[in-house]
C-alpha cells in the first residue's frame, strides 16, 4: 500500500481486506505512526472492517478527531463492532 501507483497501492489494500483481523495489531500500530493522510484513512478502514474488538479504544479516539474522513471511517468501524459498548460510543457523539 505504500507504493506510488495507485493500481499497486489499491491492490495492495483488497488484499489485505479480507485478513484485516489476523493483522489487527499491526494494522493498528501502523496506524498510529502513520503520516499520510490517505494511508490513515486506508488503515482505519482496515481497523474497522476487522471487527475486532480490539480496536474499540481507537475507534472511539478517532470518533473524536478534527478529520471529518478519520471520523467516518471510526463511526463505520464502531457500526461494525456492533457491541454495546460501540453502539454505546456512537449514541455518546451524537451518531447514533
Amino acid at each position: 500500500m505504500r507504493k506510488h501507483s495507485p493500481q499497486t497501492m489499491e491492490d495492495g489494500f483488497y488484499t489485505l481486506l479480507p485478513h484485516a483481523a489476523e493483522y489487527i495489531d499491526e494494522l493498528m500500530a501502523e496506524f498510529q505512526t502513520e503520516k499520510d493522510h490517505g494511508l490513515r484513512c486506508w488503515l482505519l478502514e482496515l481497523i474497522g472492517e476487522a471487527r475486532s474488538e480490539k480496536a474499540f479504544d481507537l475507534l472511539c479516539e478517532q470518533l473524536q478527531s478534527s478529520d471529518e474522513s478519520l471520523r467516518n471511517w471510526a463511526i463505520r468501524g464502531l457500526r461494525n463492532l456492533n457491541t454495546k459498548a460501540a453502539r454505546r460510543a456512537l449514541f455518546d457523539a451524537g451518531v447514533g
